[in-house]
């Protein structure tokens, strides 16, 4: 079991089934399953790993996510004596969205605030998500623990991984199908596409003098166009901080409408023989962005948890930069501004 889990195909089926059980956890719940009739549990037994806990969104009294722990006294009845390597020691997996049930209210909700902000901070579940990671990553140190969602969950893990990184925690992550289109990051396209034409139309206009306005002068004064009305989600307290060291796992397919807008470029050429998304500027892994293309998919396919942990899965490891993971990471990687020594 222990060269298991250093196979990056093998720890993504099982978190991808951790996952699911987060689902069936709730689907039981509304169904009134008990220990005997339980569908979850069969989604984390069969990898030596227990419940421990449940985390309940309190506005409707749904379970939207869990913690699962390695456990040692089902390992040691089927002679497994050690904890394989790379099998994380505690695991905080997120579900996405119910369309069933009296939860879909709240699961829309949450889905609405990031189509509007591009943030899930305001959420009861970031709160308690954040408290629950923070938690196992104290008690079992942060390199022994792992964040997971899908959809809507993996827009919650990606918030929490980054707030908890700012803070010097790195927890391994893994996000599928996690959302990339907001009415946020659309106006601010709006915005750059904006300034760019600015810029372009002052550098072609001529002064009172004759001269064109300099590509210099063109960028300062684009500057105070609609970019800098634009809201900055982000802030950073130790800027730099999380400089290479926190690498989420980013699983998309290339028809999901959802999660697709990951795989545009950035426009920056990079030549790394890693295929890993890096910052141009300075060559650190920012994330590790994994492309599914099967051509023209139903979205129900596209969007859908099950695919990853599909037979016959063929992952491409992209090879350009992410214009959405730059600009969502972007506060991980703001490097401290050179401070002015003062004449003696």
């Amino acid at each position: 079991m222990d060269y298991l889990w250093k196979d990056g195909n093998y720890k993504r089926t099982v978190i991808a089934c951790f996952i699911q059980a987060i689902y069936l956890l709730e689907l039981d719940r509304q169904e009134n399953r008990d220990e005997t009739n339980a569908l979850a549990p069969k989604w984390w037994i069969p990898f030596k790993y227990k419940l421990s806990q449940t985390l309940i969104d309190e506005r409707d009294g749904s379970i939207f996510g869990a913690i699962l722990e390695w456990d040692r006294s089902a390992a040691l009845a089927d002679f497994v004596l050690i904890r394989p390597s790379g099998a994380p020691k505690a695991v905080l997996a997120l579900r996405g969205t119910l369309l069933k049930g009296p939860t879909m209210r709240r699961d829309i909700e949450d889905d609405l605030r990031f189509l509007a902000w591009e943030s899930l901070r305001g959420s009861v579940r970031f709160k308690a998500a954040m408290e629950a990671l923070k938690s196992v990553a104290e008690r079992y140190g942060s390199s022994n623990v792992c964040i997971a969602g899908h959809s809507l969950g993996a827009g919650f893990a990606l918030q929490v991984g980054k707030a908890l990184a700012k803070e010097g925690m790195y927890v391994e992550t893994h996000l599928f199908n996690p959302p990339s289109v907001s009415l946020a990051m659309s106006f601010r396209n709006i915005g750059e596409k904006a300034g760019f034409a600015w810029k372009r139309l002052k550098s072609m206009l001529p002064l009172r003098n004759g001269a064109q306005i300099s590509s210099e002068e063109g960028d300062r004064t684009s500057s105070f166009g609609l970019k800098n009305w634009m809201p900055k989600f982000s802030g950073l307290k130790n800027p730099g901080m999380g400089l290479g060291k926190w690498v989420p796992h980013l699983y998309v397919n290339n028809s999901d409408y959802i999660c697709c807008s990951y795989t545009e470029h950035d426009g920056a050429e990079v030549n790394n023989a890693d295929k890993e998304n890096v910052r141009p500027t300075n060559g650190q892994v920012a994330a590790k962005l994994f492309v599914m293309s099967k051509g023209n998919q139903k979205f129900s396919e596209a969007h859908g948890l099950e695919q990853w942990w599909s037979d016959d899965l063929e992952l491409q490891l992209a090879m350009h930069n992410s214009k959405l993971i730059s600009r969502q990471l972007k506060s991980l990687y703001s490097l401290p501004a050179p401070q002015q020594t003062l004449a003696q």
